[in-house]
């Protein structure tokens, strides 16, 4: 009967927003790095139709024959990589800070976590579906011990992607969306604050255990204490207060960047924070500067495109009969959410920022990659799905 076209729809047009941004937000880049103004444009633009074309070629697959071989292959050829990584030349990787995480291909770098996010959903998907059901009061330590093997593969995707690649954002993300599904799998809830709190633990040792943690959460919080700490009484105000040694300039700029574009933005092309107030906009800050040149009224629209997004991939997992294709779709839709979030929460000043790309809007191809085979296997899914309507009418 067909995938889910307004699905296909939306995303198509968080895309093509993309490319635009990626052109208009970039002018500074370019003249930073002394390439074509179109540069970063004509890649996006590149990786934008091949984004497309990934979800439309997906879409028309049999879910049966497809969805579990393509799945398998994401989650254990991109973790297959990361493990290989750090042990490869300089030739094939690229090293940022010390942290080996992209994959150099016929000069575009790909990020195999970004691959392997999509793959984790389908593994816990498809094991969930087979191996968790309904905690029917079987007590929180049985609870524990049929979670014992995912916590064993997330601890050990964390080392790879918090300690290897210094990614902590990565695994926040992937943190939340296991938690999530654990819930929609039939977990109890008494069970999901005591992984929470296992995880929230586990965030506090890896924070504290890299000074560059540290100095980026202390930056966040030297720009936060004041409205926070005005609300404590004075004595324990006093002893929560850090000193600013390193001014917060992204948050701060960022913050200003969103000020700036009020209700209707400055207009197209007319930003100011771009031109080297905050760096590399068009990445990991395009939220802001999305706001500075379209204002509230812009933010709202790519926000409404977004929630339509996420409404019509829970709608499908919804109506799916299998319980994997529930599962995953309600993952992919729930990885999608977190990263929005993150980087939302990151840029507006209310968390760290954790370096993590806006999906379908952030410059790059390979969250524009990773999130594609994502929304393609949903649709996909979405074939089985109405075919399943079909049959139950």
């Amino acid at each position: 009967m067909g995938a889910d076209k307004k699905l296909f729809t939306l995303v198509s047009i968080l895309i093509g927003i993309s490319v635009m941004l990626s052109y208009t937000l970039a002018s500074y880049t370019t003249l930073l790095f002394g390439v074509n103004e179109f540069h970063f444009a004509i890649r996006q633009t590149f990786f934008a139709i091949l984004g497309i074309s990934i979800i439309f070629f997906l879409s028309q697959l049999d879910p049966d024959k497809w969805l579990t071989p393509i799945g398998f292959l994401l989650f254990f050829g991109s973790l297959t990589l990361m493990i290989a990584m750090p042990f490869l030349p300089e030739s094939l990787v690229s090293a940022v800070g010390g942290a080996k995480r992209w994959i150099k291909i016929g000069g575009f770098s790909l990020a195999p976590v970004e691959f392997f996010k999509v793959g984790f959903v389908y593994f816990l998907a498809w094991s969930f579906s087979r191996k968790l059901g309904h905690h029917d009061g079987m007590g929180i330590m049985n609870e524990f011990k049929r979670f014992v093997p995912y916590g064993v593969i997330f601890i050990g995707a964390m080392f790879i992607i918090a300690f290897l690649q210094k990614d902590l954002g990565q695994v926040v993300v992937l943190g939340l969306t296991l938690l999530f599904m654990l819930i929609f799998a039939g977990s109890s809830f008494r069970f999901f604050f005591s992984i929470l709190g296992g995880i929230i633990t586990a965030v506090i040792i890896f924070v504290v255990t890299a000074e560059h943690r540290l100095i980026r959460i202390k930056s966040w919080w030297a720009l936060a204490q004041n409205s926070v700490l005005e609300i404590l009484p004075a004595s324990l105000a006093e002893k929560l207060r850090v000193p600013v040694e390193v001014e917060p300039y992204q948050i701060g700029h960022s913050l200003n960047a969103i000020n700036n574009g009020g209700i209707f933005g400055v207009g197209i092309g007319n930003g100011t924070f771009k031109l080297g107030f905050l760096s590399e906009v068009h990445t990991d800050f395009i939220l802001a500067g999305l706001a500075e040149e379209f204002g509230f009224v812009g933010v709202v629209f790519v926000v409404f495109i977004f929630l339509w997004m996420l409404q019509r991939i829970f709608k499908i997992a919804n109506r799916a009969q299998d319980k994997s294709v529930y599962l995953f779709s309600i993952g992919i839709g729930l990885i999608l959410s977190f990263a929005f979030l993150v980087n939302a929460y990151g840029i507006s000043g209310i968390t760290p920022i954790k370096g993590i790309s806006v999906p379908f809007l952030s410059y790059g191809g390979s969250v524009m990659l990773g999130s594609a085979f994502g929304i393609g296997m949903v649709l996909m899914a979405s074939n089985r799905v109405n075919m399943d309507k079909a049959d139950i009418e």
